[in-house]
């Protein structure tokens, strides 16, 4: 009951896009590296079961292989941003290179998604990925709790790590290409709604805490 009741506050607070209400705790689950097949469409329906939008940030050679997944993202009013096509190290990229991934990434998003971030893999950027992204009006999302669930398989460390290090504000890195990845953002959801957290996507989250993303400009964490 409690956490039907936290779900029907953070919709209610939605309804005001600026500011959300002075105490209320929010932050952002976000998921790298997907589409991922069922993976994706698993942690669509729990995401959907407990009414939480996420922010997914999708790779291009995921897309062209998933692109129903990625659809179901976007119709069900999740956020997309761009993860890279390829999923190598764009830090390193030049800028032609880094422009390449991000316009043909860009290019297999579902018809009228507008990205506003970008998150390289690994969050590793040079001056020429930086500059690709003010050229093309994308803010840089990072984050600011990484359970490393990608290289964690144990679904009860995942959740534990994140429940006891969350705060109002934070960015959560996850991923979904495992079962044991889904179970644990499943689970962080229930445990955190009962504590009276509400999820939104990054950009809902930058808007409620009062921040205008610059292109370019780096972002771990809101407020």
């Amino acid at each position: 009951m409690r956490r039907l009741i936290s779900m029907i506050l953070c919709i209610c607070m939605l309804a005001f896009p600026v500011r959300g209400e002075k105490n209320a705790k929010y932050i952002a689950l976000t998921f790298d590296d997907g589409p991922s097949g069922k993976y994706t469409r698993r942690l669509l329906d729990g995401l959907e079961e407990r009414g939480v939008k996420a922010t997914f940030l999708l790779c291009g050679y995921r897309l062209k292989e998933y692109p129903r997944e990625a659809e179901r993202i976007f119709r069900e009013g999740h956020e997309i941003g761009l993860h890279g096509y390829s999923h190598d190290d764009m830090g390193k990229m030049t800028y032609s290179q880094a422009m390449d991934e991000i316009k043909r990434t860009a290019e297999l998003l579902p018809e009228g998604c507008e990205p506003v971030f970008l998150r390289p893999p690994g969050g590793s950027r040079g001056d020429a990925l930086v500059q690709a992204t003010k050229d093309v009006g994308l803010a840089i999302l990072n984050w600011s709790v990484d359970p490393r669930d990608w290289a964690n398989h144990d679904a009860q460390a995942v959740e534990t790590f994140v429940v006891e290090s969350v705060k109002d504000g934070d960015v959560i890195l996850l991923h979904d290409m495992c079962d044991c990845s889904v179970d644990a953002a499943l689970a962080i959801i229930d445990k955190l709604q009962d504590q009276g957290f509400c999820f939104v996507t990054a950009s809902q989250l930058a808007k409620i805490k009062g921040i205008t993303l610059q292109p370019g400009k780096v972002y771990s964490r809101f407020g």
